[in-house]
């Protein structure tokens, strides 16, 4: 009688999954095998691929071994020059153009270990792709190919000639002949392409692969304009008698934002401290404990504002208290009634002396009908890290409501807000408090003149300045930003400050990216 064969011992399991930050070592010596002349990846290359587009990262594990990868991001490909190379395509590599948004999927690298070519390893990569494409519904896959065999007919052929006779199978070119097969068609041949190619004289075939599935959604329409209103609110810090004249006072001014029919009402920060001013306790880091008390009144005044009013509410910020400490936050109510928030991570001086507030840990950007948002305390927004990194995770607008007491502390924060505006190609607001609090320990006088700022570019008002108010009175200000306008000054501005970054010397890793 014949025993039971064991079939374990014959097993090899092969998978395609996402790259994890465990394969950046086995991703990378594989591009040395497979493309020995050519720079490989660093591995901040991959930790920004993952960071930008985990989904456009793929690689083939065969019997726990690395032996095949592809990488891609999304694009809006008419936005790109007919002649791009791919350093432009990339943004050196980085990926950091990757568009969400996007219709296209660009595919920047295939490679597969020369011992397992004949496994179908690309074929599936390239299946992988197109599921993918299709999962996200995506117009098309647009790859720039290498003709790796061409050097050696190039003074038979010119570039156009070579990819005729492999097209009709008179040449095979590893390349360009399995992207045909795998249903790519020509679009035109790049020149100058990849720099160090030197098999493929640097020039390259453009290919494209139609998504047949794709569907037209109004969310992916192109759009002329995306005007988002926002209204600056400059409060006046007076006394008042109790939380009711408080609630009365923001209510006044959310009605003011919605009537000019806007999409955001900004408050400053610590606007709070005003139920202060009918507190009898004198001793600053006791009021604060008593201020905490309010926070869930506020909370719930601000989140019936924003839905009755239809308006996103920046409820300035308030200082909480958590687990024995106080932290100073700001709160995002949308209209839909949802609410989240964020700390401040720059603690000033003062605060630490006068009132032991706590630092957050946690730049975050938000979601909102109008795109994605950051807020940025006051201080926080001196820190131009963190307005990157907001920029990097997805924010259009940067909110950051502030206090200050003298000129000085205001033109800092006014400064810095519209230095971010240029260096990340975003819209900021600061909506700061005026007036006076005489019986408020350390918040006795106010200095603001809130505004909303722009890139400084043809696209935008003459001095990057969409609104501001007049210094120091009780008043808003209302404008218009355009996330369309923004979106294509990041593509054609007269200059460009994230895409031409200079990553290859440096750039900010974020912590809690690691």
């Amino acid at each position: 009688m014949t025993n039971k064969i064991d079939v374990s011992k014959f097993e090899k399991k092969i998978e395609i999954r996402n790259i994890l930050p465990t394969d950046f070592q086995a991703i990378i010596d594989l591009q040395k095998i497979c493309f020995p002349n050519m720079e490989p990846w660093k591995v901040e290359h991959l930790e920004s691929h993952l960071s930008m587009f985990p989904e456009g990262q793929l690689c083939v594990e065969y019997d726990g071994k690395i032996i095949g990868s592809c990488s891609s991001l999304i694009v809006n490909f008419d936005e790109y020059d007919d002649q791009h190379t791919y350093d432009d395509i990339t943004d050196d590599g980085y990926i950091t153009n990757h568009d969400p948004e996007g219709f296209n999927l660009y595919g920047i690298e295939v490679m597969v270990h020369p011992d397992y070519r004949r496994m179908k390893i690309g074929r599936r990569l390239y299946e992988a792709r197109k599921d993918l494409a299709r999962r996200l519904n995506l117009k098309s896959i647009i790859i720039g190919g290498r003709i790796p065999n061409y050097y050696k007919y190039a003074t038979e052929y010119t570039p156009r000639e070579y990819v005729e006779q492999v097209s009709i199978h008179n040449i095979y070119d590893p390349v360009l002949t399995f992207q045909i097969l795998n249903g790519f068609t020509l679009k035109r041949i790049n020149k100058n392409y990849l720099e160090d190619d030197q098999a493929s004289m640097k020039y390259a075939t453009l290919m494209e692969w139609n998504n047949i599935d794709y569907q037209a959604t109004s969310r992916r329409q192109f759009k002329t304009s995306f005007p988002v209103r926002i209204t600056s609110i400059q409060y006046m810090m007076k006394k008042i008698n109790s939380f009711e004249d408080f609630a009365v006072q923001c209510e006044y001014y959310t009605d003011v934002a919605a009537s000019y029919g806007s999409d955001f009402a900004v408050f400053p920060e610590i606007f709070t401290t005003q139920l202060l001013s009918f507190l009898p306790e004198k001793s600053p880091s006791r009021a604060i404990r008593r201020l905490t008390e309010f926070t869930e009144q506020y909370i719930q005044v601000f989140t019936d504002l924003a839905v009755k009013y239809n308006i996103n509410i920046i409820g300035g910020s308030h200082f909480v208290e958590e687990n024995n400490k106080i932290y100073n936050i700001a709160y995002l109510f949308r209209r839909d009634g949802t609410i989240e928030k964020q700390y401040k991570l720059h603690i000033t001086p003062n605060e630490r002396k006068y009132w032991g507030i706590s630092q957050g840990d946690e730049v975050k950007v938000f979601d909102t009908d109008c795109g994605k948002i950051s807020i940025q305390i006051c201080y926080d927004v001196e820190f131009p890290e963190l307005a990157r990194i907001a920029t990097e995770k997805g924010a259009n607008i940067i909110f950051t409501p502030f206090c200050t007491d003298e000129r000085q502390g205001y033109l800092r924060v006014r400064y810095c807000a519209q230095a971010r505006a240029i260096e990340n190609q975003v819209y900021t607001v600061i909506s700061g408090t005026v007036g006076n609090l005489p019986d408020v320990e350390n918040m006795d006088i106010q200095y603001a003149q809130s505004g909303i700022f722009t890139p400084s570019d043809f696209s935008f008002p003459r001095d990057g300045i969409a609104g501001e108010c007049n210094p120091n009175i009780d008043t808003v200000v209302v404008a218009d930003v355009d996330l369309e306008i923004l979106r294509r000054h990041r593509k054609s501005g007269t200059v460009n400050q994230l895409r031409d970054r200079r990553n290859d010397i440096y750039r900010i890793q974020y912590e809690l990216d690691k």
